[in-house]
């Protein structure tokens, strides 16, 4: 995997994300956004997992927790959907959490409760994706 086939997929993931808000407009529940935006992603041909499991392994123990992310896209983006008033900062430090639990290169802090995903779309990258081929 490359960083351009990362961006990539992260660009083909966001298209179908404004593509379901386009169609049902802000104001739904997360988990609504969450299904809809996996069935466009399998109907394309993407492997997708929904609520995936995040393990936390503390000092040498592996935890037990209750953390899951919304979806995983192609086991190389982690996708987390909001439906906010405003994004926050633990948000995005959510996220990045995820992606180094679980050491995926990049992460899609997406929330419908807005008029343009586009301006509210949050890309991450972390040190995974720094040390991938150009």
């Amino acid at each position: 995997m490359t960083k351009k086939q990362v961006t990539q997929l992260s660009y083909d993931v966001t298209g179908y994300a404004i593509k379901v808000h386009k169609t049902l407009g802000p104001g739904l529940l997360e988990s609504v956004y969450e299904k809809c935006l996996k069935h466009e992603l399998i109907s394309n041909g993407y492997h997708v997992r929904q609520q995936v499991s995040v393990p936390v392994t503390y000092n040498g123990i592996a935890l037990e927790t209750d953390l899951k992310l919304d979806l995983l896209v192609n086991d190389i983006i982690v996708v987390e959907l909001k439906t906010v008033e405003c994004l926050l900062p633990v948000h995005e430090a959510q996220l990045l959490t995820y992606m180094k639990l679980l050491e995926k290169p990049q992460g899609l802090l997406i929330n419908f409760y807005t008029d343009n995903i586009t301006k509210s779309l949050k890309p991450m990258v972390n040190e995974f994706f720094r040390d991938l081929p150009d």
